[in-house]
């Protein structure tokens, strides 16, 4: 475990008797309803003023920690302890889950509430994510629901409410099957680019330092909820549905039910799905299991996990998670003037991209091409045509399109390339995506910075140290390590023998007519 943030001190309750929200459901272990308890919400307000919990942490304008975890989350796990019984162990059985159904190899950006990545590397391995190398983007604990026990709410704006249990959902005599193939992606993917160039909002829940691996697709199972609203009955002036997730949610000390909602017109495409199942197994515990939402095409956080309701309402959702955050501001707009109104609310993910190998500062020796790898993805259509510069974009090669992953409406293309490369030394390689519509990339990071760090889309850059060794006097530098039993790596570590010999020196001047003029 990472050590705690320096500001942290071991949690103390400040009274004898534990606060007890007691959970809302047999079989629903770790979920309180919020929503429907304004009185219930007020009490945990007044208990959570009491304390003087830990400020955020640094981590943009000093350097990030080196440990894995590399955030720890002491303020939500507080937050967590502070409401008692219910709440105070979410924590440690998260966290168990992560160990349980993650790789053991998952970089860690926070501990709790959980958010996690693969390596690079192994993500583009394949066009489809193996569920155990899925990113986690969670925004609370991971609530343990008995599946027999399992229903969800329709309300709002519907002639005819109801509960519905999954036994039902899967009863395809009432709803058809679905199953596709969706790219999910963090809005804070690549968001260390941001972070590295131009700081931003630090929190350390909503803007972890996230690298490339902040992506995932898988084949999901379930049903359009298109099928289940006409079930319901939805009525004409239902122009959003708002989803509620079983955990609980915290902001500027209020405590919610995490909420967001989805306009009815992605509904009324068969672009939002209900779904039980990902790459043939039931949905693990961390991606939401038993149900949660699937949003085709748009950021990540409106896919709610552990779906407990669905509220057709008129209006975009009021809840903090749609209203106060996932915006996009303009340049212009940070600490000194930002408000919930002058950013507009992130849904669509705009094309992007990233070079998966090789990572940035590496050394590679090669004859003449550099092997690469990477994804593309554009949340409003498909990748048509991937192309990588060598020297930072002038000249664009656009990668083979037999080297580009199956083609899908929903979701990313891995793509690979050789790419020539006669130049040595320092030299910066970037990727772009075009997508069926002709969309593309800003050039720079520059261009896409916003003060939450959101969406970082510029081209990917990586700067590599290109060692050609069809260069004659590169494979003799080469030769001569191995004939010292010596290495090439790092870089940065002298040469444990003379550059050339004396005779080799004054031969050299003297073709070269020495160091001065003639005359």
């Amino acid at each position: 475990m990472a050590p705690a943030e320096p500001n942290a001190k071991p949690f103390q309750l400040l009274t004898e008797e534990e606060p007890d929200f007691p959970e809302e459901r047999e079989g629903w272990k770790g979920y309180i309803e919020w929503e429907r308890y304004p009185e219930k919400k007020r009490k945990a307000a007044e208990i959570l003023a009491k304390y003087d919990f830990p400020v955020p942490p640094e981590f943009q304008l000093l350097p990030l920690p080196d440990t894995n975890p590399i955030l720890e989350g002491v303020r939500w796990k507080y937050y967590h302890y502070a409401l008692g019984k219910t709440l105070k162990d979410q924590p440690a059985i998260s966290w168990e889950y992560v160990k349980k159904e993650k790789s053991e190899d998952m970089i860690h950006i926070l501990q709790f509430p959980y958010n996690g990545e693969p390596p690079g590397k192994r993500l583009v391995e394949t066009s489809i994510t193996q569920n155990k190398d899925h990113f986690v983007r969670n925004h609370g604990g991971i609530p343990e629901i008995d599946i027999g026990k399992y229903f969800f709410e329709v309300e709002g704006l519907v002639r005819d409410p109801k509960k519905i249990t999954l036994k039902e959902l899967q009863d395809e005599n009432i709803f058809p099957r679905m199953e596709t193939t969706v790219t999910l992606q963090c809005s804070g993917t690549r968001r260390i680019e941001q972070i590295h160039d131009y700081p931003g909002d630090g929190d350390e829940l909503i803007n972890a330092p996230w690298g490339e691996g902040a992506i995932g697709t898988a084949r999901y199972v379930g049903v359009s909820l298109k099928k289940v609203l006409k079930y319901c009955g939805m009525k004409p002036e239902g122009k959003h549905v708002e989803f509620f997730g079983a955990d609980s949610y915290f902001k500027k000390g209020q405590v919610y039910n995490y909420a967001v909602s989805v306009p009815t017109r992605k509904v009324k495409v068969n672009e939002v799905m209900l779904a039980w199942e990902m790459n043939g197994d039931p949905l693990p515990a961390i991606h939401g299991f038993p149900l949660r939402v699937i949003v085709m095409g748009y950021i990540g956080a409106r896919s709610c996990k552990w779906l407990t309701r669905i509220n057709v309402i008129d209006g975009p959702s009021m809840a903090p998670v749609q209203m106060k955050e996932y915006l996009y501001y303009t340049p212009q707009m940070g600490k000194q003037n930002v408000t919930y109104s002058n950013g507009f609310s992130i849904q669509t993910m705009p094309v992007a991209s990233a070079i998966m190998t090789p990572v940035d500062k590496d050394v590679i020796v090669h004859d003449g091409t550099i092997h690469m790898t990477g994804w593309a993805y554009s949340g409003s259509g498909w990748p048509e045509r991937v192309e990588v510069s060598n020297d930072g974009g002038g000249v664009w090669y656009e990668v083979p399109y037999k080297q580009l992953s199956k083609k899908y409406y929903h979701a990313w293309r891995t793509w690979s390339i050789d790419i020539p490369v006669d130049a040595e030394g320092w030299l910066e390689f970037c990727v772009r995506c075009w997508d069926d519509a002709l969309n593309t990339q800003p050039t720079y990071v520059r261009s896409a910075w916003n003060w939450d760090l959101h969406v970082t889309s510029s081209c990917h850059r990586v700067k590599l140290y290109s060692v050609n060794k069809s260069k004659p006097a590169t494979a003799k530098r080469l030769k001569q390590l191995e004939d010292h039993g010596a290495s090439l790596f790092p870089i940065t570590r002298p040469l444990p023998f003379d550059l050339e010999t004396d005779e080799e020196y004054l031969q050299e001047m003297a073709n070269r007519e020495g160091r001065d003029p003639v005359e």
